[in-house]
């Protein structure tokens, strides 16, 4: 009889042991104690920073409209044009006037010379010579007033052209083509996705900190986290909700993000001591978290534990289930084949 148990606890004590061999064999990571920022998140809402509504600024019949609702536009492109018979017109008429003041200019610049000449010899009284001189001094004034007037008529010409300040997307149009337009009136609205913000509501007892540190985060669904020092907290609260409104600038890696979106905004509001372990040790077992716990007297064991969130460098803090210096199995694929060769050992 002492025969068959031993016969019977060898092949159990074979099994045990290879499984404590394998579970030596686990990548593992102790679970420690370190100082992280604490961050207070808020839902926040993405906002355009350049949002403008382009006006006419000259009088005319709208003849043609390039782009429309929902098409991106690029810097300085044509949006719309005007007719621009009449404008056409007077720079035509202006540049005439231009031109003969300048023939006038130079009759009277010959003169003058002329006379000059002649008033150097004694042969004029000064009489001529201030006259010639005064006469050359109207040309000019009516030269440089010509050129004025053409100047003034080109940039009438040119507000028949309406152009795109900046590069973005036009998300309403106010006119149809062939409406009288006057000056002033609405013609198009546009955003640039250039330059993105996200909008945000703090409460009162995080706003000191928020303008002390002067760091957040922006979170949206399917995006990497788009950190920003560039934040701007309102100098007043909401007397109802007493919060503050504070603004994040996105300066790059807003590709993805849209105005109106629903984001979440993390503000930097001092540090905390955390358990951490790696991300990739979590598992998730329906509405359960665990990880594997790796020990050298007991194996592999399955071990619920309460999560925070997931930080940046692939670290997530365990509020609960572990303590410091517990080893986590890295793989959960190989740790839970592990667990069950030795849940077997132990019912054998």
């Amino acid at each position: 009889m002492p025969g068959l148990r031993l016969n019977g606890l060898l092949p159990l004590l074979i099994l045990t042991g290879c499984v404590s061999a394998l579970a030596g064999e686990l990548e593992t990571q102790p679970a420690r104690l370190e100082r992280i920022p604490d961050e207070q998140r808020f839902e926040a809402v993405i906002e355009a920073v350049n949002r403008a509504t382009v006006s006419a600024q000259t009088s005319g019949r709208i003849e043609e409209i390039l782009f429309d609702v929902d098409d991106y536009v690029e810097r300085g492109a044509v949006l719309l044009k005007f007719r621009a018979t009449e404008q056409e017109a007077r720079v035509q008429q202006a540049q005439a006037g231009l031109e003969e003041a300048q023939a006038r200019l130079r009759e009277a610049q010959t003169e003058q010379a002329r006379i000059a000449s002649i008033y150097a010899k004694k042969l004029v009284a000064k009489a001529a010579m201030d006259k010639a001189n005064a006469e050359l001094k109207a040309a000019q004034a009516r030269n440089e007033s010509a050129a004025a007037r053409l100047a003034e008529t080109r940039e009438q010409l040119e507000h028949a052209i309406v152009r795109s300040p900046y590069a973005g997307i036009v998300v309403e149009r106010h006119v149809e083509p062939g409406e009288m337009a006057t000056p002033g009136q609405a013609l198009m609205t546009g955003i640039s996705l250039e330059a993105l913000r996200a909008v945000a509501s703090v409460p009162q007892r995080y706003i000191s900190r928020v303008r002390e540190l002067h760091a957040a985060t922006v979170y949206a669904d399917g995006l990497a986290p788009i950190a920003s020092d560039k934040i701007t907290v309102f100098p007043y609260a909401d007397p109802n909700a007493h919060s503050f409104r504070v603004r994040v600038n996105i300066t790059s890696g807003g590709k993805g993000l849209y105005p109106g979106m629903l984001v979440k905004v993390g503000f930097a509001t001092g540090d905390v001591e955390q358990l951490l372990i790696p991300t990739r040790a979590l598992v998730q077992r329906s509405e359960v978290t665990a990880v594997y716990v790796v020990g050298s007297d007991d194996g592999v064991q399955f071990r619920q534990v309460r999560a925070g969130r997931a930080l940046t460098d692939g670290l997530t803090p365990i509020l609960s289930g572990l303590v410091a210096g517990e080893s986590v199995a890295l793989d959960p694929i190989q740790a839970g084949s592990l667990l069950k060769q030795q849940s077997t050992g132990a019912g054998q």
